[in-house]
């Protein structure tokens, strides 16, 4: 049971390693083929890629888990939360809502403002 424990470990950390090898000399290849002949910048290492690609990982992706760690979609579940909220109104609760919106968000068409 603790070896084949182990022996997953040992797998996931070889193939985040690799993972990492690859993508960080993709990115190498592509910064030294674009950019030099695009923007006149200098060539990178392979341990300049691996940098570059850590911090776009912190300043676009952050480090919070994503939707697989059990969480839904948030435009889902927003959207899910708003249909089971409309099946529960009655008619007249729709068109007040439609109302508001309209009073809020402007009127549901496709540009033109049918309040003049």
């Amino acid at each position: 049971m603790r070896t084949s424990r182990f022996v997953r470990v040992l797998k996931f950390v070889l193939f985040g390693l690799a993972f990492l090898t690859i993508v960080g000399y993709v990115v190498m290849r592509l910064w030294n083929w674009l950019t030099p002949a695009l923007f006149g910048w200098h060539m990178i290492t392979f341990w300049q890629a691996l940098g570059i690609l850590l911090l776009s990982k912190i300043l676009f992706g952050g480090f919070r888990g994503g939707p697989h760690r059990g969480r839904p979609l948030r435009g889902w579940y927003w959207r899910r939360r708003m249909i089971e909220r409309w099946d529960k109104m009655t008619p007249e609760e729709r068109d007040k809502f439609r109302e508001t919106m309209r009073r809020g968000c402007g009127p549901f068409t496709s540009g033109v403002n049918e309040t003049k």
